[in-house]
C-alpha cells in the first residue's frame, strides 16, 4: 500500500521521484496530473532543493513524501530513493506529462524482466523545429542506450542501489547513471511518448540550447569535469538558486 493506503496494482510499487527548485508557479497543476498515480497504489516523492517561492508548502498536500535538501538534481535525486519504499524508481521531472496508462507500461517492461529503461519524449512547443529535436533525442538515445532526465528513467530498486545511485556531480548525473546501467544491460525502450517542456528551448534560443547541449555531452565524453561543464551552463551560479 501507499501512504494513502491504496493497494499496488500486480504487486509492485512504483515510487516516483521528483527533484525540484523555485517552480511554485506549476507545481501544483504538475502534482495534480500526478495524483492517478496516488489512487492506483503508487508512492509520489518530492524533492526540493531549498526553493524559495513556497514550492514544497504548495507541493506538501499532493505528494506522499516531502524532501528537503540542498540542490543539485542528484543528490536530490538520491534522498528521494533512500527514503522510498517501492520497488522500482521511476525519475521525472516536474514539467513532464505523463500519457494514460504510463505506468502500465513501466510496469509491463518490468514484469518482462528488464532492470532499467526510459521512454520516448515528445517536446510541448509547437512549432516544426520541436519535432526535428524531439526525433534526433529519441534516436540517440536508442542508439547509444544513454537516457537522460527528460526520458522518464526508471530502474528496480537492487539494481540502482547496486550501482551505487547516481553520482553526486552538478551536471550530467543522468548521462553518468545510464553508463553505470548500461554497464549491466542496456536499456528498454520505451516508445509511447511523455511529454517534456520546450521551456528551455523557448528561453535560451532553440538552436543556442541545441548547440550548447550537445557541446557539453561532448565536452564531458572527451573528460571534462561536470564542476567545469556546470558553472559553463550556469547553472551553478544563477540567480534563482540564491535566496
Amino acid at each position: 500500500m501507499n501512504a494513502n493506503g491504496a493497494a499496488v496494482r500486480g504487486g509492485c510499487h512504483l515510487s516516483v521521484i521528483i527533484p525540484c527548485l523555485e517552480e511554485g508557479a506549476i507545481v501544483v497543476p504538475r502534482l495534480t496530473a500526478l495524483q492517478p498515480l496516488r489512487a492506483s497504489g503508487h508512492e509520489l516523492i518530492l524533492v526540493d532543493g531549498g526553493s524559495c517561492d513556497g514550492t514544497a508548502a504548495l507541493a506538501e498536500p499532493w505528494v506522499d513524501r516531502l524532501l528537503q535538501t540542498s540542490p543539485g538534481r542528484a543528490r536530490q535525486m538520491n534522498q528521494g530513493a533512500a527514503t522510498a519504499a517501492g520497488d522500482v524508481l521511476w525519475f521525472l521531472h516536474l514539467d513532464t506529462l505523463l500519457y494514460p496508462g504510463a505506468d502500465g507500461d513501466l510496469l509491463a517492461a518490468i514484469g518482462s524482466g528488464q532492470v532499467w529503461g526510459r521512454f520516448d519524449v515528445r517536446l510541448s512547443g509547437q512549432a516544426r523545429v520541436f519535432r526535428v529535436i524531439e526525433t534526433l533525442m529519441n534516436a540517440r538515445s536508442g542508439l547509444t542506450g544513454i537516457a537522460t532526465g527528460d526520458q522518464g528513467i526508471f530502474v528496480s530498486r537492487a539494481l540502482f542501489e547496486g550501482v551505487g545511485g547516481y553520482p553526486d556531480i552538478p551536471l550530467m548525473e543522468d548521462i553518468a547513471l545510464s553508463r553505470r546501467l548500461k554497464a549491466h544491460r542496456r536499456p528498454i525502450r520505451i516508445r509511447r511518448r511523455l511529454e517534456t517542456s520546450s521551456r528551455r528551448w523557448e528561453a535560451r534560443g532553440v538552436w543556442r540550447t541545441v548547440c550548447l547541449m550537445w557541446w557539453l555531452r561532448l565536452a564531458y565524453a572527451l573528460g571534462a569535469s561536470p564542476g567545469w561543464l556546470a558553472r559553463r551552463y550556469g547553472q551553478c551560479s544563477s540567480p534563482r538558486h540564491a535566496c
